[in-house]
């Protein structure tokens, strides 16, 4: 039984004593081999040959710790626990007890007394596991919709983010699209190339990011709805919200498989920017689809053609909103006055409301009834609002932006009036002249004045 309980330290003493016992080994090559003097080597024999083999392990073994806490103070320590720190974690409850109480006990023992008496749970066992939700049952039933920011193109370019389209039902790749960053206008774009080549789907399904959801309580404009909301609602499309990053799994690991598989398809095809991304992506989408993309459960593909003309398509996906004009016939937009044209059309405009038709291109069309109306534009101040809320997805794009922008001169070349007069200073300064010897115009009076004395002799 003693044998049993023996650590292999302890059997591996046995083993060489024994040998020392037999005469096959020497005391002083016992010594070498257990790092031991001669001296504690002959101690260990004699115990040996009086209590047996079980007599080497160690006194201590089977007793209680020299050092251990006593029952009273770990029965208080407990008892505060459960008073004050029930909900606090061991770090922070070892820290409280140490402050307040007077109680000096280390973290892990704190966490071990708090794990035997169920206050506190290992990560382990706080993990919770999600039920897979199952698949749709139809392609264009429900696609999900996600961007991924990543340093797709490695060192050989900036990074910039992936919009991704997946089909719930196949696992299919629909669109990929390189951007520079999350926005309604980068949606915009991605969005006319998936309608364009496989028609409108019944539904989206996306995160809560603010170009899908309002994340403002009661907003005033827009009818509660984004511009990509308001542009899916024109076209008779559905999008929808996901409440946790699990529930749409199936675009957050395709997330993971193109951060691995695209990023060594583009390094073998030595890509190095997005344009050159764009037109690798059609490609790798259909070997892709080829080698992974399931039966869906109905073979029937609920995509509906889109009957619309490009025109109309360009004004769907596009930011209008309605401004207000005031007496002058101005209206405020994106941080520039817009002053319209006075017409027939826009002298009865004062106090109205007018529609605003921004395009990705940069242009701006001001409407009435649908109707152009001619209009002025004021510098635009390009400045980043101070303390602008900038969401995580968008970080990087906007940092670049304030790069290029501080990288111009900072103060505007504007000249004075003297400058516009063409005023040059002669170097005098205002005030008493000290030095009139010294002064140009008395020196040239001084000589005129000789030379009329020099005539006059």
């Amino acid at each position: 039984m003693g044998l049993i309980a023996m650590s292999e330290r302890d059997l591996q003493r046995i083993e060489i004593l024994s040998k020392v016992i037999a005469g096959r080994m020497t005391l002083v090559s016992a010594a070498h081999v257990l790092e031991l003097s001669t001296r504690q080597v002959r101690r260990l024999l004699d115990r040996i040959s009086a209590g047996g083999a079980a007599s080497i392990r160690h006194k201590a073994i089977g007793r209680p710790s020299n050092n251990r806490i006593c029952d009273g103070v770990r029965d208080y320590a407990m008892a505060i626990v459960r008073e004050r720190y029930a909900d606090f974690g061991p770090t922070l409850a070892a820290e409280k007890l140490a402050e307040r109480d007077g109680l000096t006990v280390s973290r892990e023992t704190l966490r071990q007394w708090m794990a035997e008496a169920g206050l506190w749970l290992s990560r382990k066992q706080r993990r919770t596991f999600h039920q897979p939700r199952l698949r749709r049952e139809a392609c264009g039933e429900l696609v999900q919709i996600d961007g991924s920011e990543h340093r797709w193109f490695e060192d050989r370019g900036p990074p910039c983010s992936l919009l991704v389209f997946v089909d719930d039902a196949t696992g299919k790749l629909m669109q990929l699209r390189f951007v520079r960053s999350e926005s309604a206008f980068s949606y915009f774009e991605a969005l006319a190339l998936y309608l364009k080549d496989h028609g409108a789907p019944v539904a989206f399904y996306s995160d809560k990011h603010s170009v899908f959801r309002v994340a403002k309580k009661d907003a005033k404009g827009g009818q509660g709805m984004t511009q990509f909301g308001r542009a899916l609602c024109e076209l008779n499309i559905e999008i929808l919200c996901a409440n946790s990053s699990q529930a749409k799994g199936r675009v957050e690991r395709m997330n993971r498989t193109l951060q691995d598989r695209l990023v060594k398809e583009l390094r073998l095809a030595g890509i190095c920017g997005m344009d050159d991304g764009n037109a690798f992506l059609p490609g790798f989408m259909q070997r892709y689809n080829a080698r992974f993309a399931i039966v869906p459960a109905r073979p029937d593909d609920l995509h509906r053609p889109l009957n619309l003309a490009p025109d109309r398509l360009r004004d769907v996906l596009c930011k209008r909103e309605q401004r207000y004009v005031g007496s002058q016939l101005t209206f405020s937009f994106e941080r520039q006055r817009i002053m319209l044209e006075e017409t027939e059309v826009t002298r009865g405009l004062a106090g109205r409301y007018v529609e605003t038709y921004a395009y990705a291109d940069g242009r701006l069309n001001v409407r009435w009834k649908g109707h152009s109306l001619p209009y002025r534009a004021f510098d635009k101040d390009q400045r980043v609002t101070h303390a602008a809320i900038t969401e995580n997805k968008r970080l990087s794009d906007v940092l670049a932006y304030i790069k290029e922008c501080q990288k111009q001169p900072s103060k505007p070349d504007v000249k004075t009036n003297s400058e516009k007069n063409g005023y040059r200073s002669n170097g005098r300064k205002p005030g008493r002249k000290t030095d009139f010897l010294a002064d140009p115009a008395v020196i040239a009076r001084r000589e005129k004045a000789l030379s009329r004395l020099d005539a006059a002799e």
